[in-house]
C-alpha cells in the first residue's frame, strides 16, 4: 500500500533541514518501475551501445553522450526522484544521495543539498529565466554553419562532407544574419563569424540569452536533468534525452553537413522553404519542451524548499 509520510525537522550541525513529506511504495511497487525505465534507456540506447561494441561512431546521436559526458548505464539507472521512498531498497542504498532509516530509502535532501544546493539554484534561475520569454525563430539554424565559416578544416568537426562546398557555406553565413543566443554554440563560432552574431555571448550573461526557441536550450534540458541527479525522476530524464535526441537529429539536419548517409533529409535553412520548415520545428520543440521544463523547475523548487 502506497501512503504518506510526513518526517520531522531534522538537523544538520545546528541548521534545522526539513524533510520534504514523502510517498512509500513497496518493493514490488517501485521494482516495476525500475524495470520499465531499464527497458525503455535500454532501447534508447541500443544504437550507442552497439557502435561502442564495434568500436564505431555517430555524428549525430553520439553528441549527447560525447558533449553532455554521459553513459548509457548512466541514463538505465532508475532514480524515484524527491518525494518518494522506497522499501527494500537494496541497490539504492549504495548510491550516493540516498539514506535509509527502518527499512525505507529515499533521497538524502539535506546531504544533496550540502554538496549540489549552489548548482541547483543556478539551474533554477536558468530554467525559470528561458521559461519568462516567447521563443524567438529567426536564427534558422546557422550556428552551426558559423562553426565552419572560413574553415580549411571545415569537414572535419563532425567527420561529414560540407552539403554545398565550403565556399557556397561561406556564402549562406554571408547572407544571412546570426543572431545566436545560446553561448555553447556561439563558443564554437570560428574567430571570422563571431563578430558577425548579433550578441557577443558569454557564461556570465547566459541567464539573460538563453530563450526557448533554441534547440541547443532545448537539448540542454537533457543536461540540467543529469545534474538534479536522484532528484529528478528517471522517467523525467528519459523524457528529457528522447527530445534531445529528436532536436539533435534536426540540428544537424539543418546544418551544412551532408547527412544523407545516416538516412536523413536536409533542411535546406538557405532557402524560403527550408526557413519555414525549421521555424516550425522550432515550434514544436519548444511546446515539447515546456512541461519538462516546468518540472525541472518545480524539482528545483521542492530541494530549495526543503534547505
Amino acid at each position: 500500500m502506497v501512503g504518506c509520510l510526513t518526517y520531522v525537522p531534522e538537523t544538520i550541525g545546528t541548521m534545522p533541514v526539513a524533510s520534504p513529506p514523502r510517498t512509500v511504495q513497496s518493493r514490488e511497487e517501485w521494482a516495476t518501475q525500475a524495470s520499465a525505465h531499464a527497458d525503455r534507456a535500454d532501447a534508447l540506447t541500443a544504437g550507442r551501445r552497439e557502435r561502442a561494441a564495434r568500436g564505431e561512431s555517430h555524428a549525430i546521436e553520439d553528441f549527447l553522450y560525447d558533449y553532455y559526458s554521459t553513459k548509457p548505464a548512466q541514463l538505465r539507472r532508475w532514480h524515484p526522484g524527491i518525494g518518494l521512498a522506497l522499501e527494500q531498497a537494496d541497490a539504492h542504498t549504495g548510491w550516493r544521495w540516498y539514506v535509509t532509516e527502518d527499512g525505507v530509502t529515499a533521497l538524502d535532501v539535506p546531504g544533496f543539498v550540502a554538496d549540489r544546493g549552489e548548482g541547483v539554484r543556478h539551474i533554477r534561475r536558468l530554467l525559470a529565466a528561458t521559461a519568462g520569454r516567447m521563443p524567438m525563430l529567426g536564427c534558422f539554424g546557422m550556428h552551426e554553419w558559423a562553426m565552419v565559416y572560413r574553415s580549411a578544416d571545415a569537414e572535419r568537426r563532425h567527420g561529414l562532407p560540407l552539403r554545398l562546398g565550403a565556399s557556397s557555406t561561406d556564402a549562406v553565413v554571408e547572407a544571412h544574419p546570426l543572431k545566436c543566443t545560446h553561448i555553447d554554440a556561439f563558443r564554437f563560432f570560428t574567430p571570422p563569424a563571431v563578430p558577425l552574431n548579433a550578441h557577443q555571448l558569454t557564461r556570465a550573461g547566459q541567464v539573460d540569452m538563453d530563450q526557448p526557441g533554441c534547440l541547443h536550450a532545448t537539448m540542454d534540458l537533457y543536461k540540467w536533468a543529469m545534474k538534479l541527479g536522484p532528484a529528478a525522476p528517471g522517467e523525467l530524464l528519459l523524457d528529457c534525452f528522447e527530445l534531445a535526441l529528436d532536436v539533435r537529429r534536426v540540428d544537424m539536419q539543418a546544418s551544412p553537413y551532408d547527412v544523407s548517409s545516416y538516412g536523413l533529409e536536409a533542411i535546406a535553412v538557405e532557402t524560403p522553404s527550408g526557413k519555414s520548415e525549421y521555424a516550425r520545428r522550432q515550434r514544436e520543440f519548444a511546446r515539447r519542451a515546456a512541461p519538462l521544463r516546468e518540472r525541472l523547475i518545480e524539482i528545483c523548487d521542492t530541494v530549495l524548499d526543503s534547505a
